[in-house]
């Protein structure tokens, strides 16, 4: 009998946070879901934060995945965004945690190198390979949940488990893991 799993992966953001479900069956890899949650209407940077949290919480408690994969924050120029980008990252994590769901996290360029074999890939490049290797019929508007879904299918080609990058499987895990930035 072939063991199935379900990964979230998900697109942190502050303006539109793109999330993709997709399930393992044996060592096939099954489309199952992509979205978005829009948060440009809100202003309030503390609204959008429950919002995340809450939307992650309502995908765990719907389709109950086993393990998360999550777009680090790049080190962009601007650190204002990058604080935004984590802050949003964090409360995503901090769900998938209390829910006591493995999160993984991937670089953006690790992420786009497992999707098309280029780490600079474009957003629209890795939305057509999504679209081409999962069977996608059209692709949507906002290429956020094809990233989202991208962070999914790159822990499959992982194999789940990536020494590289960072993996918590629970609070403890991840207070064990950085100590130094707890005071």
């Amino acid at each position: 009998m072939s063991k199935e799993k379900i990964i979230l992966g998900i697109d942190p953001g502050t303006t539109i946070m793109g999330y993709g479900l997709i399930k393992v069956v044996g060592k096939e890899m099954v489309f199952m879901q992509l979205n978005e949650l829009m948060l440009k209407k809100y202003n309030d940077p503390y609204t959008k934060l429950k919002l995340i949290f809450e939307r992650t919480i309502h995908l765990i408690d719907t389709y109950h995945p086993d393990e998360i994969a999550i777009e680090a924050p790049f080190f962009g120029k601007n650190v204002q965004s990058m604080l935004k980008l984590g802050r949003a990252q964090g409360v995503a994590m901090a769900a998938g945690l209390s829910r006591e769901v493995t999160i993984t996290e991937y670089s953006p360029k690790k992420i786009k190198m497992a999707i098309t074999g280029n780490g600079n890939a474009s957003k629209e490049q890795v939305a057509k390979m999504l679209q081409s290797v999962l069977g996608l019929k059209e692709l949507p508007k906002n290429l956020d949940a094809t990233d989202g879904l991208a962070a999914a299918v790159c822990h499959f080609y992982n194999g789940g488990n990536q020494t590289s990058e960072k993996s918590y499987s629970g609070w403890g895990a991840f207070v064990k893991q950085n100590d130094k930035r707890i005071g």
